[in-house]
């Protein structure tokens, strides 16, 4: 009996520590942003998310999930005590990939009033400049295909190339 008792006393001493903790909610001063354009040749840019617990509870981030590979998010793993601030760190990584728009989400799990935060970067990668890999090189580099120099030339540039034609 006394140690039902006993198990009952710590159980209602647990919910009234929990109640009394309060509850963490956190807000950010911006929810999206816009890299605008950037090169391919220099892919990677990051980016900082600040945010505030205005609740009246320890925030906890529990977890950060990039909806792609090249997108990761950084986030403090201690909690964040009532009235104080932390930050977010995206960086976006578009090397191998294919130039233009993009738009990719981070979804944050916490234990504030609104479990689910979903923050957006987005922004356009523009293609590198149209130049040979080196003097000798076989192909050239135009946008998203690969065409060879010497046949590239020949069409579009026929006064530049003085070798003969087959």
């Amino acid at each position: 009996m006394k140690k039902i008792l006993f198990t009952t006393l710590l159980c209602v001493m647990n919910v009234l520590f929990v109640i009394a903790q309060g509850t963490a909610e956190i807000t950010f001063e911006k929810t999206s942003y816009n890299f605008g354009s950037f090169s391919e040749s220099s892919p990677k840019v990051t980016c900082k998310f600040k945010f505030k617990n205005t609740g009246d509870g320890p925030l906890v981030i529990h977890q950060a999930i990039a909806s792609c590979g090249c997108t990761v998010p950084q986030y403090p793993k201690e909690p964040i005590k009532p009235g104080e601030s932390g930050e977010v760190t995206v960086t976006y990584n578009g090397a191998g990939k294919f130039p233009g728009h993009f738009r990719k989400t981070i979804t944050l799990r916490t234990n504030s009033k609104n479990e689910i935060t979903r923050l957006v970067v987005e922004g356009d990668m523009t293609p590198a400049s149209a130049t040979s890999i080196s003097n000798n090189s076989s192909f050239f580099i135009l946008g998203r295909r690969n065409i060879f120099q010497r046949c590239f030339s020949c069409f579009f540039m026929p006064e530049i190339h003085t070798e003969k034609r087959l």
